[in-house]
């Protein structure tokens, strides 16, 4: 991506995410108040996660789990601390919206691979690595593509397709086709899982296939 196509997309990225950030406001208040009622304090979850060239920023996002442990003091899985209203929050995308103020900051894009952890960075393949050389974004073509339904394989080659044919119409139409699915609720989890499993490595990327 050329400097001048870069500047397009952070004017894109704002040019949607004020006003998106000011109408969406009194929701994401009605958010916070049902979250702190429902889950506890605090309302909002940060964590490190991996931006442009893999530099770490702080991720926001509204809580999803409620604070579970075992008998000895260790949190539970996920699913244990997902509760009915989390996987409401998740299958909704609510629990995104405050990444609005990352796309403000610059951290993220509105589209682009999805930021996930800082631990997988040694884990990837020098093709997977290059997802990191567009910035994060909220929705991106893996998420119209299966979101965490779909293989890990399938979601970084996903990633690194984007990264190589990223546009402003590509941009436009991953946007409308994520309220649509948004909307359906589709590729919300892995089939029988609660939550994504984790990537652990170890696993190339063949030849791209030729992409949707």
């Amino acid at each position: 991506m050329t400097r001048n196509d870069y500047r397009g997309k952070r004017l894109f990225d704002l040019a949607l995410a004020v006003p998106a950030l000011v109408l969406l406001a009194p929701v994401m208040v009605v958010v916070a108040v049902v979250i702190a009622l429902g889950l506890g304090r605090p309302v909002l979850f940060r964590q490190r996660r991996p931006g442009l060239h893999g530099e770490p920023f702080i991720l926001v996002k509204f809580r999803t789990m409620i604070d579970c442990t075992d008998t000895a003091g260790r949190p539970k899985p996920d699913a244990a601390r997902l509760t009915a209203l989390g996987q409401l929050l998740r299958k909704t995308s609510l629990d995104e919206l405050p990444q609005l103020w990352n796309v403000l900051r610059g951290e993220m894009s509105l589209v682009g691979p999805r930021p996930l952890m800082m631990e997988y960075l040694p884990r990837y393949s020098q093709e997977q690595s290059r997802r990191h050389d567009a910035l994060p974004g909220i929705t991106g073509w893996a998420q119209i593509n299966g979101r965490n339904a779909a293989s890990w394989p399938r979601r970084l080659a996903l990633d690194v397709w984007y990264v190589d044919h990223q546009s402003l119409r590509l941009d436009l139409k991953i946007l409308a086709v994520t309220f649509w699915k948004v909307f359906k609720r589709e590729g919300v989890n892995q089939p029988g899982r609660a939550t994504a499993d984790a990537f652990m490595g170890n696993e190339e990327i063949s030849a791209l296939e030729e992409m949707p």
